[in-house]
């Protein structure tokens, strides 16, 4: 199946791109998105763990995904 993956600030800082297109297995979940963007050249220095959303849903890292999704990965952000 394939997904899109929408990166955000230091996401797409790091890997020079706004949004990837992942072919996965049919069972794939929102970790194995993770473990995928994490062997992009570039994402040794991502936060570790992003805001994930699906189709515009905060979503859980075992989120079962379909093909079509967008997976949304917002990096943390601090502020006051």
């Amino acid at each position: 199946m394939t997904v899109t993956v929408l990166l955000f600030a230091s996401y797409a800082d790091a890997l020079g791109e706004a949004s990837l297109e992942l072919d996965l297995a049919e069972d794939a979940t929102v970790a194995d998105v993770l473990a995928e963007v994490s062997r992009r050249p570039g994402a040794a220095s991502l936060p570790p763990a992003p805001l994930i959303a699906v189709n515009q849903r905060y979503a859980a890292r075992t989120a079962r995904l379909r093909s079509g999704d967008e997976v949304a990965l917002i990096p943390p952000v601090a502020g006051g």
